[in-house]
């Protein structure tokens, strides 16, 4: 569909700053067993976080919540905040590298005085003085190569919405989408070899894969939900995502019914993982497969009186 009225409605889509603590809504953090089903609470709590993220030595999760980052143990306990220096309005598009050893965040940066303020800048994982690495903004991370020397990221350059890659260490950046509408999620395979991402080119988002330098873009859902941010397994196997029960408009909010959907990469069937729940927004934005490829995990939400 090539039509001028799609494009206008295509180009709706934006991504979210900052979200607004909220005060009334319950969130738990939560893992599941791909293999059984088999869901564990591992932290509840009467306020707003988001987006877990599973540390490489499978030890802790990186949460964020009032534009900080949080370790929460494997038992659930609070380890207290990573420090970011002045990086201290993120976003809940952050992660680490494939090594560890390296924190990526997306900072909501005051310096950015028109539009989204999203920048990306990596630090040390334990945390310390974070270093800017896309000069332009809006840019939201998602993805990093296995070798660690290439981010990946939405960002919005002269009203679209595309997939971009750069330099972890910073340079000129890559655009490697040029659909209409909006491109988001970009995250590496463990082999490096693809880049998985969503898009809402034919009119509602789906998932959809390409080859690292931005060729052989390939779409992997056609159905009615509303499909967002594909995280490949370490073993390459499988595709975890979240599905919006509705139509969402390009838009990926909080406060939804969606459910957890398990796609097998080698026959391309797809089984619900969860019974369907109220999330989105925060719920799986980031790469969050346990290293040993065995779990996910994800933030369920409930509303308070």
């Amino acid at each position: 569909m090539r039509l001028t009225i799609l494009f206008g409605l295509l180009a709706l889509a934006v991504k979210p700053s900052l979200a607004q603590p909220r005060t009334n809504v319950e969130s738990t953090l939560e893992t599941i067993d791909v293999k059984t089903g088999k869901r564990t609470v591992l932290l509840k709590e009467k306020r707003h976080f988001e987006a877990p993220n599973w540390a490489r030595n499978g030890q802790f999760f990186i949460i964020n919540a009032d534009g900080k980052l949080e370790k929460i143990s494997r038992s659930g306990k609070k380890l207290g905040i990573i420090p970011t220096g002045t990086a201290d309005r993120l976003n809940n598009d952050h992660g680490l590298s494939f090594d560890g050893k390296l924190l990526v965040v997306s900072h909501n940066d005051p310096l950015v005085t028109k539009g989204a303020k999203s920048r990306i800048y990596t630090l040390p994982a334990e945390g310390g003085t974070a270093r800017l690495i896309t000069e332009k903004a809006p840019s939201y991370w998602h993805g990093i190569s296995p070798d660690g020397k290439t981010l990946v990221y939405c960002a919005q350059r002269e009203e679209a919405w595309d997939v971009y890659s750069i330099p972890t260490k910073g340079g000129e950046e890559k655009r490697l989408t040029d659909a209409p509408g909006l491109d988001d999620g970009p995250e590496y395979s463990y082999d490096g070899q693809w880049i998985y991402f969503n898009s809402n080119r034919t009119g509602r988002m789906h998932l959809y894969r390409m080859q690292p330098d931005g060729s052989q873009q390939e779409q992997l859902t056609n159905d009615t939900y509303d499909n967002w941010f594909g995280h490949p397994s370490p073993d390459g196997k499988w595709l975890v995502y979240i599905s919006y029960l509705e139509d969402q408009k390009g838009q990926h909010p909080f406060g939804k019914d969606v459910k957890l959907r398990l796609m097998n990469m080698e026959t391309r069937q797809i089984k619900d993982l969860t019974q369907v729940f109220f999330g989105g927004q925060g719920t799986i934005n980031v790469p969050s497969w346990s290293p040993d490829g065995r779990q996910v995990a994800f933030v369920t939400y409930r509303m308070l009186e």
